[in-house]
């Protein structure tokens, strides 16, 4: 099975790493800049699960006659920003076969319309990631700590071929998680948590734990977790008292490190992926006649942000 990865950034990067680690046959699909750097240094890993130094394989877009070397693949994992899907798209179309099978890492929903209307709902899988890290300053990947990914069927039905054989390449690389047959509950399991960290970690500028150490805190979070409850709820996809209840105790821990990497992005003047996070979540609120006033001023913070950054405010 040959499998194409979108990006060697922290997700896209790890993943693909211990895959090639473990003997599969991995391509990274990168921009020039990037591509020249890995193929000259390899790419690097520094993690609690091992330190590597991979010379992986890596193509361009723009090969010969529009194609993509070593193309069709069976797999294709998107590993991009949300913003960025319509140049991964356009990237990675020479790539696509008649039974390839894309797996978007992307966060949120929005994508999975646009990916359908592109390529056709039967070529495209549902799929996350929980693997912790961040590139370090010259490029290598800072991974630190939890390795998990999830993909599976949108449609309920039995998993494809290969999904499996995925599945089990995951496994022999030390990759927890794989093939899940509730993948559409676990994207929204993910989404409600990821609409309330990235909302709340934007609008106050600093991690759970920062929030934590305000009066009100603790009261703001919760009611912005239980607004995006609400919608999944709506949609079909209510947590399960467990998952809610780690949820809960996860965004309201005293201490906490934890923070969305929205903020990150805020931080260095960069596009954030607050339409596709926060946004969408506010607008199937709005759809589904939820009261959300703490996404909606989350969303109206971060569109405050895109708007300066737009006409060059930010230094």
């Amino acid at each position: 099975m040959k499998i194409l990865f979108l990006g060697a950034g922290a997700v896209g990067g790890y993943w693909g790493a211990r895959l090639h680690q473990s003997g599969a046959d991995v391509t990274f699909l990168l921009r020039e800049k990037r591509a020249e750097k890995v193929r000259k240094e390899g790419l690097v890993v520094k993690s609690p699960k091992g330190d590597a130094t991979l010379p992986v394989k890596v193509v361009t877009r723009g090969g010969a006659n529009g194609t993509i070397d070593g193309g069709p693949y069976d797999i294709v994992v998107l590993a991009c920003k949300a913003y960025d899907l319509d140049s991964a798209m356009d990237s990675i179309a020479p790539a696509i076969g008649t039974t390839t099978t894309i797996v978007p890492m992307l966060n949120g929903h929005a994508h999975f319309a646009t990916l359908d209307a592109k390529f056709g709902p039967e070529k495209v899988a549902g799929g996350l990631a929980r693997i912790s890290g961040m590139l370090g300053p010259n490029g290598e990947i800072l991974h630190s700590g939890a390795s998990g990914v999830s993909f599976g069927e949108r449609d309920g039905k039995p998993a494809r071929a290969a999904l499996l054989e995925l599945d089990a390449a995951c496994k022999k690389a030390g990759i927890d998680g794989g093939i899940n047959a509730n993948i559409n509950q676990d994207l929204w399991d993910k989404w409600i948590m990821l609409a309330t960290i990235a909302g709340m970690c934007s609008s106050m500028r600093g991690t759970i734990g920062d929030i934590m150490e305000t009066a009100d805190g603790a009261a703001i979070v919760a009611e912005t977790l239980e607004e995006s409850r609400k919608v999944a709820a709506a949609a079909g996809h209510a947590p399960s008292d467990k998952v809610l209840a780690d949820l809960q105790t996860m965004l309201t821990q005293k201490g906490s490190k934890a923070v969305a990497s929205i903020l990150g992005d805020m931080e260095k003047g960069g596009p954030a992926e607050g339409r596709q996070i926060v946004g969408d979540m506010l607008a199937r609120a709005r759809k589904a006649g939820i009261a959300a006033p703490n996404l909606r001023f989350a969303y109206t913070h971060l569109q405050t942000y895109e708007a300066r950054r737009a006409r060059g405010g930010l230094k």
